[in-house]
Parts: C-alpha cells; sequence; structure tokens
C-alpha cells in the first residue's frame, strides 16, 4: 500500500453535536453505471432528496449502506476473484467472503431502489428478496472512502463500475425515485455545473483517468483509499 496526503474534506455531511460520542462508519456501497454507446463515456447520477439527513440535493451515483438482508440475497453470477480479492483486501481484520460480497449486492440492491435499473436475471425464485437475481460477475472495484470524523453520519463506502453493455443495461430504462431524482446520464469528461460532494468529485477524476489509461477499466488495477487522518486528507493505494 501507498499513501499520500492532501488538504480537505471527504464530504460535508452533517456535523455532529459538540460533546456527542464518535461515530463509527457503517458500511455502505455506491455504484456508477456507465453508458458507452458512442464516443463519449456517460455515468448515471441523480439528486438526493431534500429531505435526506446526509448530503441532501447533492448529486451522487446510486448506493446506501448496507443491510442485514444483503447477506442473504441470491444471486446469478460472483464477483470476479481478482475483485473479490481486492474488496477484502484492507488493514487490520480482512474482510470476510461473504462481507465482501454483500457489498456489492448492496450495491446493486441501491441501483434497483434508487434507479430501477437491474443488473442480473429475472428471479424465478419466490422470497428470492429481490425480483431479479444480481449478477455481480461484471462489477469492477473503483474505490473506498471514509466520511471524516466529526459528523453525525458516517459510512465506509466502496465505489463499484459497471458497463451498461456489459449488463445489458438498457440507458434510457431508468426511474426516479424518492431516494435519487432528477436522474442524468453524466459526461465523465464534460462535467455539468451540478451540486457534487468532494469525494464523489475526486472519485469522477479517478474514473476518467482509469479510462485514460484503459478504457475497458481492468480489473486487476490498484484502488484508491480515501480517509481523514490527523486532519488530513490521505490517499492510500490498495
Amino acid at each position: 500500500m501507498t499513501a499520500e496526503r492532501r488538504d480537505g474534506s471527504a464530504a460535508s455531511p452533517q456535523s455532529r453535536a459538540p460533546g456527542s460520542r464518535p461515530v463509527r462508519p457503517r458500511d455502505a456501497a455506491s455504484i456508477m453505471v456507465l453508458d458507452r454507446s458512442d464516443a463519449r463515456v456517460r455515468v448515471l447520477m441523480g439528486k438526493r432528496h431534500s429531505a435526506h439527513a446526509f448530503m441532501p440535493d447533492l448529486y451522487v451515483f446510486p448506493g446506501g449502506r448496507r443491510d442485514p438482508s444483503d447477506h442473504r440475497l441470491a444471486f446469478a453470477g460472483d464477483l470476479h476473484p481478482v475483485v473479490l480479492q481486492s474488496l477484502k483486501s484492507v488493514e487490520g481484520r480482512p474482510l470476510t467472503d461473504a462481507r465482501a460480497r454483500a457489498l456489492a449486492l448492496a450495491a446493486l440492491r441501491e441501483l434497483y431502489e434508487e434507479a430501477g435499473v437491474r443488473v442480473g436475471k429475472p428471479s424465478l425464485e419466490p422470497g428470492a428478496g429481490l425480483p431479479f437475481l444480481p449478477d455481480l460477475a461484471n462489477l469492477r472495484y473503483m474505490a473506498r472512502a471514509i466520511t471524516p470524523p466529526g459528523h453525525s453520519r458516517r459510512f465506509d463506502t466502496r465505489f463499484f463500475a459497471v458497463f451498461a453493455d456489459e449488463a445489458d443495461v438498457d440507458a434510457s430504462m431508468i426511474l426516479e425515485s424518492r431516494e435519487l431524482q432528477d436522474l442524468q446520464w453524466i459526461d465523465v469528461n464534460n462535467l455539468p455545473p451540478l451540486q457534487i460532494p468532494e469525494i464523489t468529485a475526486t472519485i469522477l477524476a479517478d474514473l476518467r483517468s482509469s479510462l485514460e489509461s484503459d478504457p475497458s477499466l481492468p480489473r486487476e488495477r490498484s484502488v484508491p483509499f480515501y480517509f481523514m487522518r490527523r486532519g488530513r486528507f490521505v490517499r492510500m493505494l490498495l
């Protein structure tokens, strides 16, 4: 692992009340659906509802926290072994296969709940948890970021990416929800003037760099990890 320090903040959520106990980050997952049907590469983003306590009115990728039920979701295709191993490679106690897989399943569940996009196959099993079987095989692990200390809500978020054509996703078939509004396909090289969290802008910059290096986004790549240490924004490569 290599690290470099920067000044700045990973995100700007609501601050924690003075004197309250530190908040432990909760597992979360986010996904960048990439449309490369023409010369541009576009990514799906939407505006978080104004009623949200965490990052209201900001444009983000679909995503949310990992739920206990994500461990029990049936799926059609498993993570690529390289992606699974990369997800498990963390400082301290490594993730289990089940927890790493649940993070990827959380990303696809949230994508369906927030944007109506299904990455997977129709489910014929009653009680499967979703109306489709998520397919994890084409996911790339792109980044990890932890909300800085001092905020009322903190998340340890893993960012995934998937190409729409590889996942048989129709770019025209997206549905707004109470979670994400004004869904848009954003040109990754020509961002419109939207309110985007700093960490999201950073992840987008990493995405642009990765696409320039190899448009196929190979799974065998270093994954940037963003967190705060002693008041400084740190970028570590996993």
